[in-house]
């Protein structure tokens, strides 16, 4: 992926977890006028908040694969993923309803 070919809000749009400066978040939200994420550091509960602004001026880092996003609190490290599910059921459809 290339800053040439997606932007953060476009690439949001089919993530399923985040990583920012190094902690996991799958408590995120991109609305009309800002970018939620919330993540767990331990016991703490961590919380960043960022215009739409931002998130549109964000740069992506070929080299570190990230976006370099910056906030109030100042410049922070976006991973943005996908998740697949998987089916644990090791066992045939037909031996469900056994």
């Amino acid at each position: 992926m290339t800053a040439e070919t997606a932007t953060l809000t476009t690439v949001l749009a089919t993530s399923d977890m985040l990583e920012i400066d190094g902690l996991h978040a799958f408590d995120f939200e991109l609305n009309d006028e800002k970018l939620l994420i919330t993540a767990m550091d331990g016991r703490a509960e961590k919380r960043w908040a960022f215009s739409l602004a931002q998130v549109q001026a964000a740069t992506f880092d070929d080299t570190l694969q990230s976006w370099t996003l910056t906030g109030e609190s100042g410049e922070h490290r976006l991973i943005c993923m996908s998740a697949f599910t998987g089916n644990n059921n090791d066992e045939d459809q037909a031996d469900d309803d056994a």
